[in-house]
């Protein structure tokens, strides 16, 4: 590890006040509140800080005048590494959370041990494949694409096959407002509500489904549907991409799941605060990670204030 951050009270024997999983717009957001308020802190992603925010060509519903997402990522992490208080472990993974009465404690991957306080967990969520659908079936160990990494140059004169209604669809036709492309909408019942915003872009084929099997070809990707009235017929596309959703991603140890793989904030260790996307699939917007990251850190922060007030008197 570099040089230690500062550290506005955590004993001497612990790292930082703050660990923060995840470099994400919930992450980042929490370690620059954490340093707003004094907290020192070591922030824990593998890849880029705000990675996904710069796949997002266009945004429409985030304050303070960005675009896209590569603007928005640029600004924030331009301001977290104006801070002296945030610690950066990029390249790094955490492989494991745990914690206790008086510390978390998190192993990387190059199995360096880090404690403090409190650990804030932001690793969100990572797209979802076939083989986690069961309305798709697939060649074994098939991965695809999702749409979101899809650019102009992949759509452009092509008709794309796209699994699923989730609300990349919309991302990405309003990122590409003049590309002539058509995609073929495959989606399943449990998707009828997401695609009300895609419905009228004439650029768009609803095909409702109850399940489809992939056979890919080199030169296209013929796909067999059942409509939901029993019907087979064939897709043919270019190119398929996903859009059925995400799934959470934790690290291993003390972290509580519940059957679908989210983490319920009221059911972690009081050490351990879950922000971001990683919450709930109802939640999964830049604008609500950017505030559960804020709020995190500063229930670090009271809760920390009150132990030493109460160990004070």
């Amino acid at each position: 590890m570099a040089d230690t951050p500062s550290r506005a009270g955590s004993p001497a024997s612990l790292d930082t006040d703050l660990i923060v999983i995840g470099g994400g717009p919930a992450g980042c957001s929490a370690a620059r509140m954490a340093a707003s308020v004094g907290m020192g802190s070591i922030l824990i992603e593998p890849d880029r800080l705000c990675r996904n925010l710069y796949r997002i060509p266009a945004l429409n519903n985030v304050l303070g005048g960005h675009t896209s997402g590569s603007e928005l990522a640029d600004s924030i992490t331009a301001d977290l590494r104006s801070t002296d208080l945030c610690h950066l472990e990029l390249g790094r993974r955490a492989n494991e959370l745990r914690a206790d009465d008086a510390q978390v404690t998190v192993t990387l991957d190059n199995g360096a041990r880090l404690t403090a306080p409190y650990a804030i967990v932001a690793t969100g969520v990572g797209p979802l494949q076939p083989r986690d659908a069961s309305w798709i079936t697939a060649p074994s160990g098939l991965t695809l694409p999702p749409l979101w990494q899809a650019d102009a140059y992949d759509a452009e004169g092509r008709t794309l096959l796209v699994l699923g209604g989730d609300r990349t669809i919309g991302t990405f036709l309003r990122a590409h407002p003049t590309t002539d492309t058509r995609l073929l909408v495959a989606y399943p019942a449990s998707d009828d509500y997401k695609i009300e915003e895609i419905c009228d872009d004439p650029r768009v084929t609803l095909c409702p489904v109850a399940h489809v099997n992939l056979q890919l070809a080199d030169d296209a990707t013929p796909t067999e549907a059942v409509d939901r009235s029993g019907k087979r017929r064939t897709l043919a596309a270019a190119a398929v991409f996903l859009s059925i959703g995400n799934a959470p991603t934790a690290p291993a140890g003390d972290i509580v799941r519940d059957t679908t793989g989210y983490c319920l904030p009221s059911a972690q260790h009081p050490r351990i605060i879950v922000a971001g996307d990683l919450r709930s699939a109802r939640f999964q917007r830049i604008m609500t990670a950017l505030g559960s990251g804020s709020e995190a850190a500063l229930h670090t922060y009271y809760v920390a204030r009150e132990l030493l007030d109460s160990e004070a008197n």
